[in-house]
């Protein structure tokens, strides 16, 4: 079995070259990736972490990359302090992780690295967004976009949520239309406006929930979108990068097809492959102001067992990669 997919893996190589950027010389510097695994879920009644983060790491995503001429440097991951861990509440240990993540990502960043997120669930994307937001050359936040490539909407707010998830919020909390004290702790201060969210693959979502996203100025991007890479897509990006400082991207692994996500509790019919969503991914990331990219929610060990999840989730890793290499072509 593992033989059989580290064939897959190398089988996938050329759909990607190699990452370089190019000097103003001429000459090729490796594009630099930073892997930041956040494990915290922040749901409550399950476990306060996830292995998902240490199953991508684990199938060896940082050897494919190095072998792809991409400099990487050891794997960091979040961490609360021991006071911190005896802190009660399964979202105020997220809050606190979130705001350990956001630290991570705007060293990262700081120092040249494109953060790469391997991430438990989509409430990752507040760290994500905060390291971002505080990753400038000033105590001034930057402005951040962000496109959610997800199959939910994840727009809910405690008011309107069926499920009563926190992985249902993640967008909502960003956007400032509800639990602030999880945002704050975050670190991501001023929340994000609307007008710098897009959405694409959104195919399930609650009715209050739809409500808030039709009076909300998110825009919307669907399926025909990625796989002809539209002009509509290319539209939202170029706004994104005249509206704002830094976008970042994010997947979670249930807006794919469902047959490469099958151990993904809340898979939707009608998402595209990994292949199909890379593509896509390379055409955004070379757009220059794109600086971090999230995975989040990939299937691991008995949920993945012949490693189809984790081979989409480096698909998509290795796609948004080879847009930064494009940049300089």
């Amino acid at each position: 079995m593992k033989r059989r997919i580290a064939a897959l893996i190398v089988g996938c190589l050329p759909l990607f070259g190699v990452a370089f950027a190019q000097n103003r010389d001429g000459s090729a510097n490796p594009v630099r990736v930073a892997l930041v695994k956040m494990p915290y879920v922040g749901e409550r009644n399950v476990p306060d972490t996830s292995r998902g983060p240490d199953y991508l790491e684990q199938g060896g995503i940082q050897k494919l990359l190095e072998a792809q001429g991409i400099q990487t440097k050891p794997v960091s991951a979040t961490a609360l302090t021991a006071d911190e861990e005896k802190a009660y509440g399964s979202w105020n240990k997220l809050a606190l992780a979130s705001g350990d993540l956001a630290k991570l990502v705007s060293e990262e960043r700081r120092s040249g690295y494109l953060p790469v997120g391997l991430l438990a669930n989509c409430n990752g994307i507040l760290g994500m967004l905060s390291g971002l937001q505080h990753s400038g050359p000033s105590a001034k936040p930057l402005r951040v976009g962000m496109v959610f490539i997800d199959a939910h909407g994840d727009f809910n707010t405690p008011e309107t949520t069926l499920s009563g998830m926190l992985g249902g919020m993640p967008v909502a909390i960003a956007a400032g239309q509800c639990l602030t004290r999880i945002r704050l702790k975050a670190g991501l201060e001023p929340a994000v406006p609307t007008r710098h969210i897009v959405e694409m693959c959104v195919r399930d979502t609650d009715p209050l929930e739809q409500e808030l996203l039709d009076r909300s100025d998110i825009q919307q991007l669907t399926l025909e979108d990625v796989r002809t890479r539209s002009a509509n897509l290319h539209r939202e990006m170029k706004r994104l990068s005249e509206v704002t400082d830094v976008i970042y991207i994010h997947v979670d692994m249930d807006a794919l097809d469902p047959r490469e996500v099958s151990g993904h509790p809340l898979t939707v019919p009608g998402g595209p492959t990994s292949v199909e969503l890379a593509a896509a991914l390379t055409e955004m990331f070379k757009y220059e102001k794109v600086a971090a990219f999230g995975v989040a929610s990939t299937p691991f060990d008995d949920h993945d067992k012949a490693g189809l999840s984790r081979q989409a989730a480096y698909n998509l890793i290795l796609g948004a990669v080879k847009g930064v290499q494009q940049r300089k072509e």
